[in-house]
């Protein structure tokens, strides 16, 4: 294709940029995402117009691309999702502490759980402390199972890092033999 064979063909693109949006809305169901598509498809013409094939229609071309284009954000969009579910059932497989362990926890996590965010505090007092599912507490919250999980482990490490600023190497040794217990 010569330049004036791409101008015409980047011209017809930049007519039917409308058409094209509104065909990526219905596909993706969200208008921003399909802006998104759009301008990265876009973006991928302008950057190798060799991927435009010789002797065939350019916008015909062009909706395929976006086609594939949002087929490939479902696919990542899943894979997202089935990793955050995995996650969320492995959690939901951990063992629970024995009773005895459970008595020997340091007075001082539920305290300073309470000092985090009030959403970590409450996701661990659900699922740590009244051992509840991880799947059982997003329903209660309202969550999907994957953002469920993702609050618990960051609840988690917040409060790992609130341990170690605060009880010291105790908190790297479970809080077994913890000397800051209260009442």
């Amino acid at each position: 294709m010569d330049a004036r064979d791409d101008t015409v063909a980047l011209q017809a693109l930049l007519a039917a940029r409308a058409a094209f949006l509104g065909y990526l809305e219905r596909k993706v169901g969200d208008p921003a995402l399909a802006e998104d598509l759009l301008q990265d498809t876009f973006t991928k013409l302008v950057a190798r117009p060799d991927l435009a094939p010789e002797g065939e229609a350019v916008v015909p071309w062009f909706y395929r691309a976006l086609s594939n284009a949002a087929i490939d954000q479902y696919r990542r969009r899943g894979a997202a999702s089935r990793a955050y579910e995995a996650f969320a059932r492995e959690l939901d497989g951990h063992d629970a502490p024995s009773a005895e362990v459970q008595q020997e926890i340091c007075a001082c996590v539920s305290r300073l759980a309470m000092t985090l965010k009030p959403e970590y505090a409450d996701a661990l007092r659900t699922v740590e402390l009244d051992g509840v599912p991880v799947g059982a507490y997003a329903r209660q919250s309202g969550l999907t199972p994957g953002n469920a999980a993702v609050r618990v482990f960051r609840a988690r490490r917040a409060l790992r890092k609130r341990l170690t600023e605060t009880c010291g190497a105790c908190a790297e040794h479970g809080c077994l033999d913890c000397g800051c217990r209260t009442t």
